[in-house]
């Protein structure tokens, strides 16, 4: 009786599976040496994975002899994996931003392509694992930072209970002795860190964290119909309305990743192409919750 295979080896044939049919899907084409090279496992290991996809999926491929590659057929549909566009483009901006080689994106034959350089300082590794550990732990570190409000950097001390995004930097987000309230650290901005104690700060506690707020978005009305129809098709609008959830803490650098922290009578339609449709509700809410924080 043939044993069964172990977890770690069904993975290993899962993934591989999982890339022949990225390749097909995305690329259009197939060759055993793509797994060699990926994956590193020999020729006749890569041509078993081949013959295997084909009795999981005997429609979706076909041998084109003359270009020796494997190619999908009019049949194709996708079993293994769930096609992302968001997905594919993403792995296009890991290649340029140079966070990833060419080979770790599993894409090859990538389209012509470029993005918008983003002006970012890399995070120091040592500075984030001690953050990171620190909010494992819940304990308190002692950092030099460097504020924007201040013309010197200055020591003190932080509870960090998680991470956040802005859209362009990554902060954490800790209980500040010296203020007593919760703020946001910008990890570029952390020189030092010194040492470390036990806290207790409960981070249930951080209203403007664990409070979300959602927005109402609609076309700027002072666009043409035209501009109109692109920014529903843009945003994924549904009847004209798109609504983002954030946590309130976020709402603040959402508000201004959006354009929408200036009032849409100073600014060119063409240059704030959508408006917040539930602004007051947004501000009561932020509102109460900064109430209910402190």
């Amino acid at each position: 009786m043939a044993k069964p295979e172990n977890r770690e080896i069904r993975h290993s044939i899962q993934r591989r599976l999982e890339f022949i049919e990225f390749r097909l899907y995305w690329e259009g084409q197939i060759n055993r040496s793509d797994l060699v090279d990926t994956f590193g496992i020999s020729v006749p290991q890569a041509s078993a994975d081949l013959r295997r996809y084909q009795e999981l999926s005997p429609d979706s491929i076909e041998y084109d002899s003359h270009g020796k590659t494997y190619r999908p057929t009019e049949k194709f549909a996708p079993l293994q994996l769930e096609p992302s566009g968001d997905a594919y483009l993403a792995r296009l901006r890991l290649r340029e931003s140079g966070f990833v080689g060419k080979g770790e994106t599993w894409a090859q034959r990538m389209p012509e392509f470029s993005i918008v350089p983003i002006l970012r300082r890399t995070v120091e590794p040592e500075i984030l694992r001690k953050i990171i550990a620190s909010i494992r732990s819940s304990f308190e570190l002692k950092i030099k930072y460097q504020s924007a409000g201040s013309n010197t950097s200055r020591w003190r001390w932080i509870a960090p209970h998680a991470l956040g995004f802005d859209g362009f930097s990554w902060h954490t987000r800790a209980w500040c002795q010296r203020n007593e309230e919760f703020r946001d650290f910008v990890l570029t901005r952390v020189l030092e860190v010194a040492e470390s104690r036990s806290v207790e700060v409960d981070a249930a506690t951080d209203a403007e964290w664990n409070k979300s707020v959602t927005f109402l978005l609609e076309p700027n009305p002072e666009l043409s119909p035209g501009a109109k129809k692109a920014v529903e098709l843009d945003f994924g609008m549904v009847n004209g309305i798109s609504s983002i959830e954030t946590r309130v803490s976020l709402s603040f650098y959402l508000e201004r990743h959006l354009g929408l922290d200036q009032d849409p009578k100073l600014v060119r339609p063409e240059r704030q192409r959508i408006v917040l449709v539930n602004r007051g509700e947004v501000e009561r809410i932020r509102a109460k919750t900064k109430i209910s924080a402190d």
